[in-house]
């Protein structure tokens, strides 16, 4: 098995299986010498379920810094950029990387949809010490199916597999997760998960907050006070900060040239991208790029 995953923005088919036979990767005892090689942010292209089993740390996952305790399960969404931090000598993760074909069905399937949006505001899920010992049995299972090379009914296999594991222990963990985060949150404290979650999805094209308080319902002036107050960061900065990182990552690890990644990200022209990347990081994007 490879551990590209951790290094690349790898652009997966729609099945895994044209490559790979399979639907899915299992990556296990992922070292925390692997990890701590990752030194700038990484851009997932499939969905990935990360089972710490020991150690712990921090991880910044789309520019929000989360501590890690193990036993935990760290849910990495396609387009998500992570960047690890100060990971512990103890570390011990397995990873799952299933493609979109297989994301999208289990998508599909389950029928709580507001599971995945706690996932994609809250990827860092503690859990119990009994539940920790049905994923090492999730993970030896699904070794198992993969084993069954001349299976007609792998994919199906593996669907099921991880189906039957979230109904039967995830779901109350992401229940219980859910009833704690609805207690302590007002309503005003919700607007940043919401704004930081349209800004993700919009940067590219909205820069102005003009645009996102009017998807939220509320005035720019409110915006800007909950967000700078709640985050310690202005809501404008938030925007500049997407923009940069997905810059770093597209001059780190694409083949698009600097026209091409200013284009990406609905620049007015190479110059205005060079001067505005230039301002945020004190370094010109060529000079950025070299850096390699």
């Amino acid at each position: 098995m490879t551990n590209k995953i951790l290094y690349n923005d790898i652009n997966l088919p729609e099945k895994v299986s044209d490559i790979l036979e399979l639907d899915f990767w299992i990556l296990e005892h992922v070292a925390p010498a692997i990890v701590n090689s990752v030194k700038n942010p990484v851009k997932f292209s499939a969905f990935t379920s990360i089972f710490v089993h020991k150690g712990c740390g921090e991880a910044d996952i789309n520019l929000i810094t989360h501590k890690i305790q193990a036993p935990c399960i760290i849910n990495v969404a396609c387009d998500d950029i992570v960047l690890p931090r100060n990971i512990s000598d103890d570390f011990d993760a397995s990873f799952i990387v299933m493609s979109k074909n297989l994301t999208a069905t289990i998508a599909t399937t389950i029928k709580d949809l507001s599971v995945f949006s706690i996932i994609h505001t809250h990827p860092v899920l503690e859990i119990d010490h009994n539940v920790s010992t049905h994923i090492h049995q999730l993970y030896n299972d699904l070794k198992d199916i993969a084993a069954s090379s001349h299976s007609a009914y792998q994919f199906e296999s593996i669907l099921f597999t991880i189906l039957s594991y979230f109904y039967r222990f995830a779901v109350k963990q992401y229940e219980h997760f859910r009833s704690n985060i609805t207690q302590s949150l007002s309503s005003s404290s919700r607007i940043p998960d919401k704004y930081l979650r349209l800004v993700q999805e919009h940067f590219r094209k909205e820069r102005f907050l003009d645009f996102y308080a009017d998807r939220l319902g509320i005035s720019t002036k409110h915006l800007s006070r909950t967000i700078k107050m709640h985050t310690g960061v202005s809501a404008v900065e938030w925007i500049n900060r997407f923009v940069i990182l997905e810059a770093k990552v597209m001059l780190r690890s694409s083949n698009l040239n600097i026209q091409q990644i200013a284009e990406e990200l609905n620049f007015p022209s190479q110059s205005f991208f060079g001067k505005y990347f230039k301002k945020a990081t004190g370094l010109s994007p060529k000079d950025f790029r070299n850096m390699l």
